[in-house]
């Protein structure tokens, strides 16, 4: 009765995807997830009668004939779901104290505006435009096509922020919009969403490149909330034979001859021929026997240092009180968005992410408004060993104190926000790692390392015979990322030439 083709564990979206791909494949597929809800960081909540993401508030390159567009039409995902395209103006609106700066879809839009900003960065944001084309083509898995001269690694052993800092030419640019000189650099503006790469220094140019062009490209919101892509994913699946099981946390990996024996808390035991994890390599391979894995190998992804966490409120507002904001605005306070994730408590938060949900077409006012900042797992680890409700009156203070302080950085810039509160939800990074199963909570997985960017990739193929890993630490973590991610696994199953033809053959 739980014997397939394939386990896939965990459904974050790597693993919907892996399982529609092998599904439509005529594998027989088998889908655990641990959590009630699948779907890893497309879950929402609810509150309040208001819904909330947990983890996807915006995606890329999702406009016409765009990367991830062409991606998800094989998918299926885009018909049955509706977008709403953020400001092309400004999607990304990037705040350093009084000034702000916005970050405008379209590459020429993108260039045109930000010089009204900085006039004598002509050079430097053309340099800027003409460096992210050109990591787009040494990767051409972004372009649906196969892997060729493998120019990669001139881009994944470089810095991103040595390449932000090294790009202006001059120090102090005019500001035509204040006709005064601009306290900020052109530097600091382009680094100023680096938390959607977790704004380590570490971080490869690669990463803030690929995930800049994607916005850049066609910035995006789901309407109605990003479940819907993995309820559509789910359906598909279980359309097409596939088996998806929830409550189902797995204890225990094992090979008995030719099959995989994966146990769940349950005592349930499925088994198959091959397995994908989609969940975090160093919590995939603790449940696995010594003898199935290298003891250097296993030791390689235990030491592997992950991306920070993050704090966030979840705000439910009251009727007509609060617009609705088309964009995601990103307030620092300080010039250096690059030493935000380790900011001593005494200046915590270092800045922040307020973002409005979007529930409907041309929505005017928001029924909800997320805050996210950096929180470093050390902030909370003395509760580690506690469970959910039960955490005592030391964490409650802890989580209260830290709210406050994040909402009243917040009222600086939207000083109508706090009346507007009908309800508020509180994460850490304890609440992170319940609900997605990641270690520590971290916000992205493991932290790409241009330094070492073998020893900090891991591959979908393991030398595991039939094991391979998906999701946001085998390719690239967001939502393009992790889609292309899903195809490079399930291409070294059935062939990569033969998948990405049917996928741009629809």
């Amino acid at each position: 009765m739980n014997k397939y083709d394939v386990i896939i564990i965990g459904s974050g979206l790597g693993g919907l995807l892996c399982g529609y791909i092998l599904s439509k494949e005529g594998f027989g597929v088998c889908i655990l997830e641990k959590n009630n809800q699948p779907g890893g960081n497309l879950q929402t909540f609810s509150r309040n009668g208001h819904k909330f993401e947990t983890g996807v508030h915006y995606i890329g390159a999702l406009g016409p004939n765009q990367a991830l567009s062409r991606y998800w039409r094989y998918f299926g995902l885009m018909n049955g779901l509706q977008f709403q395209q953020l400001d092309t103006e400004g999607f990304d609106r990037i705040a350093f104290g009084d000034e702000e700066f916005p970050m405008a879809q379209g590459y020429e839009n993108f260039t045109s505006r930000l010089l009204q900003y900085f006039p004598g960065e002509s050079q430097a944001l053309d340099e800027y435009i003409r460096t992210i084309h050109e990591v787009v083509s040494a990767f051409p898995l972004y372009n649906l096509e196969l892997p060729k001269d493998h120019r990669e690694h001139h881009y994944t052993t470089r810095s991103a922020h040595e390449f932000l800092e090294n790009l202006s030419r001059t120090e102090k640019p005019k500001s035509k919009i204040e006709n005064r000189k601009s306290k900020v650099s052109l530097s600091s503006v382009l680094a100023g969403n680096n938390y959607l790469y977790g704004g380590s220094r570490l971080s490869p140019l690669h990463v803030a490149s690929l995930i800049s062009h994607s916005f850049i490209s066609g910035a995006f919101r789901i309407i109605g909330g990003s479940d819907l892509v993995s309820r559509s994913l789910v359906n598909s699946i279980t359309a097409m034979g596939g088996t998806v099981i929830t409550k189902q946390n797995i204890i225990a990996i094992d090979r008995h001859r030719e099959n995989f024996r994966v146990k769940s808390a349950g005592g349930e035991v499925f088994t198959s021929t091959k397995i994908i994890s989609d969940i975090h390599p160093a919590t995939t391979l603790s449940i696995m026997p010594a003898e199935m894995v290298r003891p250097a190998y296993r030791k390689r992804i235990a030491s592997l240092q992950n991306t920070c966490s993050s704090f966030i409120l979840y705000l439910s507002l009251k009727q007509g009180c609060f617009p609705y904001l088309n964009y995601n605005y990103y307030f620092h306070a300080t010039s250096n968005p690059w030493d935000e994730p380790a900011c001593p408590d005494a200046r915590w938060p270092g800045m922040f992410l307020l973002s409005t949900g979007c529930h409907e077409p041309d929505q005017k006012f928001a029924e909800t408004v997320t805050i996210l900042t950096y929180m470093r797992y050390e902030e909370v680890a003395r509760w580690t060993d506690t469970s959910v409700g039960r955490r005592g009156e030391a964490y409650l203070d802890f989580k209260k104190e830290k709210a406050e302080k994040l909402l009243k950085s917040a009222a600086q810039k939207f000083p109508g926000l706090p009346a507007a509160i009908e309800h508020m939800e509180i994460s850490t990074p304890l609440t992170y790692s319940d609900y997605t199963g990641i270690p520590e909570g971290s916000l992205y997985g493991i932290l790409k390392n241009y330094h070492e960017p073998l020893m900090t990739t891991v591959m979908p193929k393991t030398k595991i015979p039939d094991f391979y890993f998906t999701g946001q630490n085998t390719n690239l973590h967001g939502v393009l990322g992790v889609t292309i991610g899903s195809v490079v696994t399930c291409g070294e199953m059935i062939g990569l030439e033969y998948l990405l033809n049917k996928i741009k053959n629809g």
